[in-house]
């Protein structure tokens, strides 16, 4: 009897796909979400990479023409209006508010450096949340995608137990295919999940590090503009 079972136990295929299309209609669901949200994740994962590789980049180039010694407002009208990297934005807001707080008769309207510190805040939540968007997706991701797995892994189970019900065989041929099937769900959860969490912790922490910096330099601008307004 127990050679019989161990013969038809290798008659089956536990292949990944077997696995899918012998699942019940609901596991297979879950089991496509999952494998969806773990494509866009790393979909997510590589465009961040990518941009903020980007942005540290035009965050160093910007640095060297800003501290160069070239006057602002030459740098600023090399700019131009439409400025493409992130620190050229934030310098630009600071830059046309200088610009509009000047009266025609040269003087500065009152409030000038409280306003160009307003400007350059909002440009740099702007920025701050172009760069985070889309990790709210990995953390949703990281968080529940182990639950819909173990969902799916239940349900699994459960019509496992009704076919052994039906059966009336407790057979490892009959039991291993649907418990195999169940467990496919959770560790497609865990796959979804496991890169999802790590790398929301590492691109968060890079997001922070470069608004950051924005910050630093939004500081700096600010101080190089009070000594004007002071003399």
């Amino acid at each position: 009897m127990e050679t019989e079972t161990l013969a038809l136990a290798q008659e089956i295929d536990f292949s990944l796909l077997a696995l899918f299309a012998r699942a019940t209609f609901t596991v297979q669901v879950v089991m496509l979400l999952l494998v969806l949200a773990s494509f866009w994740s790393w979909a997510i994962i590589i465009q961040k990479t990518i941009n903020f590789r980007k942005a540290r980049v035009q965050a160093l180039g910007f640095d060297e023409a800003f501290w160069s010694g070239e006057p602002l407002d030459e740098l600023f009208d090399k700019i131009g209006p439409e400025p493409q990297a992130a620190p050229e934005r934030i310098f630009a807001a600071g830059m046309m508010e200088w610009r509009r707080s000047h009266r025609q008769d040269g003087g500065l309207i009152a409030g000038a450096a409280a306003r160009i510190d307003r400007s350059m805040d909002v440009a740099i939540a702007k920025e701050a949340e172009e760069l985070n968007g889309g990790l709210s997706f990995l953390a949703t991701v990281g968080s529940t995608a182990p639950f819909v797995g173990l969902f799916g892994t239940v349900w699994g189970i459960k019509h496992a137990f009704e076919q052994i019900a039906l059966q009336q065989n407790t057979n490892l041929a009959v039991v291993a295919p649907g418990i195999a099937e169940a467990l496919l769900a959770t560790g497609l959860g865990l796959l979804a999940a496991i890169p999802a969490v790590i790398f929301y912790n590492k691109l968060s922490s890079d997001s922070d590090r470069i608004v950051g910096g924005y910050e630093s330099f939004a500081d700096e601008f600010s101080t190089i503009l009070s000594r004007q307004l002071d003399t």
